[in-house]
């Protein structure tokens, strides 16, 4: 055990733990259940991660994404993609100014907090790679000149599952830097109805509102948060079990591409958030697996016959995390 770890006293981890929880009570304001995505999305966010949502079109993925910046006081940015968008239109670029007969920077959209990068899949793999670039350095370089991203930066990139069609699917290579990726589902009918009785109710036309949500924290206080985060004690025993579910996937039948060990650093990273979440200092192995799904489902390829047999990811996960033994603490 380093002494990095042992460096967090208990009242900031309350503290951290509190502002937390203020944050995902002001998100539930705005969106109405989907409980297990706000909070993985939460995690991503105190881990200092990325992610992609995969769902249908209509389930919120905005909504939260907007709710989220309000929470901390962060900017907020959307960028559309489509077959035509150029990777200045992501990063920015430089104009020549008549007036001064001088170049100005034109910063693009990623000069901000939180960044939603809608159908992510719909743009070439020129204007993909622009993002995921700025995704991993964070910064931006236009014209030979280097910009860092204001602090805290995430990405948040959406898909569609079903409408393939026109898309250019991100490379696997690319997948990997995503931190997690998250599924949202249609809604439960306690929630479906709880949503359709909240926004229909005196409002005119479907604009995505906010405006109940409250800031609980400011971006640098945030910054701070992550910084406890990644201070959380792992036992040895607890990264050896995240280590040796990555590697299962390699050998796992049916899986024809296994995770790297990118892999297991993004389950130790999300795994102390979600500790976090939990209020503790410390790692457990039921933290591990209770992200180790959403770490992992984009990092592995199934075979042929497992998609003939229309066999899912997640299932696969699911059995190998049965198939490998939690350590006991």
């Amino acid at each position: 055990m380093t002494s990095v770890y042992d460096a967090v006293p208990e009242e900031k981890i309350s503290q951290a733990s509190a502002i937390v929880h203020h944050m995902r009570e002001e998100i539930g304001k705005a969106v109405i259940g989907q409980r297990p995505a706000v909070d993985q999305v939460l995690v991503a966010l105190l881990a200092g991660g990325h992610v992609l949502i995969e769902g249908v079109p209509g389930l919120g993925k905005t909504l939260l994404v907007r709710a989220l910046a309000k929470t901390f006081d962060g900017a907020f940015s959307r960028i559309q993609f489509t077959p035509d968008l150029m990777p200045s239109d992501v990063t920015g670029h430089a104009l020549y100014d008549l007036k001064s007969g001088e170049f100005r920077l034109r910063k693009g959209p990623v000069f901000t907090n939180l960044l939603l990068a809608d159908e992510i899949n719909r743009a070439p793999a020129k204007t993909q790679a622009a993002l995921l670039e700025v995704m991993q350095e964070s910064q931006v370089t236009i014209e030979g000149r280097p910009m860092a991203l204001t602090l805290p930066f995430m990405t948040l990139a959406t898909q569609n599952p079903i409408e393939q069609e026109g898309t250019y699917p991100l490379p696997e290579a690319q997948l990997d830097r995503f931190l997690l990726k998250i599924l949202i589902g249609y809604p439960s009918e306690e929630d479906e109805r709880a949503m359709v009785a909240d926004v229909t109710a005196g409002q005119v036309g479907d604009a995505l509102d906010v405006a109940q949500v409250q800031t609980a924290v400011k971006p640098h206080t945030l910054v701070a948060v992550q910084h406890i985060v990644a201070k959380l004690r792992v036992d040895q025993r607890v990264n050896d079990y995240a280590v040796r579910i990555v590697r299962k996937t390699r050998e796992w039948p049916g899986v024809a591409v296994g995770a790297g060990p990118r892999g297991s650093i993004a389950i130790i990273r999300a795994a102390r958030a979600q500790a976090l979440l939990a209020g503790r200092d410390y790692v457990t192995p039921d933290d591990v697996k209770a992200i180790a799904v959403a770490a992992l489902r984009h990092r592995i390829a199934l075979t042929p016959d497992m998609d003939i047999e229309r066999r899912e990811t997640d299932e696969v996960l699911f059995a190998i995390l049965q198939a490998v033994d939690a350590p006991r603490l």
